[in-house]
């Protein structure tokens, strides 16, 4: 079956001399992986360029259903990202995204709307010039409603002012779980606030390198409990040089 369909790159491999093994999540069949023949001439259908984290393609193969590699016929830029892979701070997020994306995504089905908010969250940090420091943690956590535990804010802090949140039950409650698997009240009402950013208003929330770099290990620690086997994260280095700079 001949597919056209929108896909964000997750990871690219080598393989061998001339091709490259690429991990990619498509808007109409979801997570799939390619073997893809780059030539060295300028006039190739298929340019190695394309196939850097998180780039938006337009792909063209013939999909079979029980291959474990597909076979591309042809890719195109879907958008053009040239400030994403030119900025050091953009591409720092974007190795961290790329990595946690393609083990997030690692059994992912079709699954439209959330193509739509990855892509149009990545557009938005391409045409971002400045205050997007805390972009990768409204992703992480707004990313979390798609993939079906996104946490219940559903707590009225005024019949129990002490709050403390369950990472395990994704939940907010006045006494502590009886696993250790939870925040202490200060850093629930961090993740309070972290729930209430969004992109245009993030800017607004100010935290200095300790406190973001927190939340972001509290993410990914919640990420863990509701993932199998979701491993620690060797770009998480790239974003603390990045924030210690």
């Amino acid at each position: 079956m001949l597919v056209t369909t929108p896909a964000i790159v997750l990871r690219t491999i080598k393989y061998g001399e001339k091709k490259l093994i690429v991990d990619l999540f498509s808007r109409s069949l979801g997570r799939l992986s390619f073997v893809v023949s780059v030539p060295k001439s300028p006039h190739a259908k298929l340019k190695k360029q394309y196939f850097q984290p998180l780039t938006l393609l337009t792909v063209e193969f013939d999909y079979r259903p029980q291959a474990q590699l597909q076979k591309m016929n042809d890719a195109s830029l879907l958008v053009p990202l040239s400030m994403l892979f030119a900025e050091p701070s953009k591409l720092s997020i974007c190795l961290f995204l790329s990595e946690f994306l393609y083990h997030a995504l690692r059994s992912e089905q079709q699954d439209e709307p959330m193509f739509d908010y990855i892509s149009t969250s990545i557009q938005w940090l391409e045409g971002r010039d400045s205050d997007y420091a805390n972009f990768h943690l409204v992703f992480l956590m707004h990313l979390s409603r798609f993939l079906g535990f996104y946490p219940n804010l559903d707590y009225r802090e005024d019949r129990q002012p002490t709050v403390y949140f369950d990472l395990r039950s994704a939940s907010f409650c006045g006494a502590p779980p009886v696993h250790r698997d939870f925040l202490m009240p200060e850093e629930a009402g961090m993740l309070r606030l972290m729930m209430r950013m969004d992109y245009s208003t993030m800017h607004l929330f100010k935290m200095n390198r300790q406190q973001r770099y927190r939340c972001i290990e509290v993410a990914l620690q919640f990420y863990r409990l509701h993932l199998p086997d979701f491993p620690d994260l060797r770009s998480l280095d790239v974003l603390r040089d990045l924030w210690n700079t």
